[in-house]
């Protein structure tokens, strides 16, 4: 497995220098540069108060985390109403975009979380949608089981890893 990631890498790296020879290292960075931890310098100029980790900070007064019943992308009568106050944040904010990230907890397999998370996001979306949110400024992503807040097998961790939430981002 190492030697297949290895000579991928190699590969990246070859491709990117090849295809990159007739551009200067200041227009176009190589695979390489971005893993070796330099930044695009066009990104880091986007001044962003949010946090990066979004409404599961529970920094960011308005914008709320939902959660899901087990094995549900239906949105409950009190996550409705959470998604009515995110709604009105999101018209009050029309310099960002939204990205909704559908979470669940570890039960099950990757592939069948990874649908079932973008399941939810999808469904808020939908919703978000229908209370005037321009679809445009929503995008989703699903993590499955792979990003948890709560670290633990009880059923009151498995509820708080059934979530979506909402990462603000420049538009």
């Amino acid at each position: 497995m190492f030697k297949n990631a290895l000579t991928f890498v190699c590969m990246v790296a070859l491709a990117s220098t090849l295809s990159c020879a007739g551009k200067s290292k200041k227009e176009d960075k190589s695979a390489a540069d971005v893993a070796a931890g330099e930044v695009d310098s066009n990104i880091s100029q986007k001044d962003m108060s949010f946090d990066p980790a979004g409404s599961d900070s529970g920094k960011i007064q308005g914008l709320t985390t939902i959660n899901f019943d087990y094995d549900k992308a239906a949105l409950s009568r009190d996550a409705r109403s959470t998604l009515k106050d995110n709604a009105q944040w999101i018209k009050d904010h029309t310099n960002v975009s939204v990205q909704i990230e559908g979470h669940c907890d570890a039960r099950g397999s990757v592939e069948y979380n990874l649908a079932l998370g973008e399941r939810r996001a999808k469904s808020v979306k939908s919703y978000l949608a229908s209370l005037g949110i321009d679809g445009k400024r929503l995008s989703v992503i699903s993590y499955g089981k792979e990003k948890p807040i709560a670290n633990g097998d009880s059923e009151a961790d498995y509820a708080q890893n059934r979530r979506a939430n909402f990462v603000p981002l420049p538009k």
